[in-house]
């Protein structure tokens, strides 16, 4: 199975800027890439950070802009999100019977879960009882076959200082259903807005750069996060019984290509 994975577009409204780019240029080129470069990918995930204040105009703006891709699209937020907004603008946006945005779906490789790690009032991430216990089912309900999870903030301590300060709080509470369960095959990360992979408590885990701007790599910086406009990409992923490949297309990258 081929899928898309973007993240972290922070669209504004329009014709604002943000850190001297424009968010809504930039997405404009993804989505042309993707519909060029992978129109046979079975589906896209966006795991957060649609907008980069909650506006409702924001909103509206990627609304239209998804109805340029050629396949399905799945939805989730991130911290710079408003859950209230966002739903306003998406009623028809999966969400759990508690009202978070969490997903569930079957596809050719398996169930595909969408966690809502988004907490009002700080950018630090969560998953209280109700939203652990939803993944927790989900979980139970697909034991034997493989799960992919993913969800905007990152459960783990990566290096990057003030990034680790907003991470995933008592990811704890999630390692022991991760754990217990023992059918996740990757998790796929937003937040980070840079390219890294590993493995958490024994999952492949891997993140992205975003659409727009990009948090550097800095591990010594302290009280800010660093910001850079390294180039922004999207992830073109392969799952199968044997292997999860994830691929990373720069869409801004006009370079010719050789024979080598």
């Amino acid at each position: 199975m081929k899928f898309i994975q973007i993240s972290d577009i922070h669209l504004v409204a329009p014709g604002e800027r943000l850190y001297g780019l424009d968010p809504r240029e930039r997405f404009e080129r993804c989505i042309a890439d993707i519909n060029d470069q992978h129109a046979d990918a079975e589906l896209v995930v966006i795991t957060g950070d649609l907008t980069q204040q909650g506006d409702e105009r924001a909103y509206r703006l990627l609304g239209e802009l998804l109805g340029r891709l050629k396949m399905p699209v799945h939805l989730l937020i991130g911290n710079h999100d408003h859950r209230q907004r966002f739903q306003a603008v998406f009623p028809a946006a999966a969400k759990d019977s508690n009202g978070f945005v969490q997903f569930c779906i079957e596809t050719s490789a398996g169930r595909f879960i969408g966690l809502d790690t988004n907490e009002p009032g700080t950018h630090k991430g969560r998953l209280c009882r109700q939203r652990l216990g939803w993944l927790d089912a989900r979980l139970q309900e697909a034991a034997g076959r493989p799960v992919y999870l993913f969800m905007h903030h990152a459960p783990l301590a990566v290096g990057l200082r003030e990034m680790d300060v907003i991470a995933l709080q008592d990811s704890h509470l999630l390692a022991d259903i991760v754990t217990a369960r023992g059918n996740v095959r990757h998790i796929f990360i937003g937040h980070l807005h840079r390219s890294l992979s590993g493995s958490w408590l024994g999952v492949p885990f891997s993140t992205l750069p975003g659409t727009n701007h990009q948090v550097a790599l800095d591990f010594v910086v302290e009280h800010v996060v660093p910001g850079s406009h390294e180039p922004p990409a999207y992830a073109v992923v392969f799952a199968s019984p044997e292997a999860t490949l994830v691929h990373l297309r720069n869409f801004t990258d006009e370079t010719a290509t050789f024979n080598l």
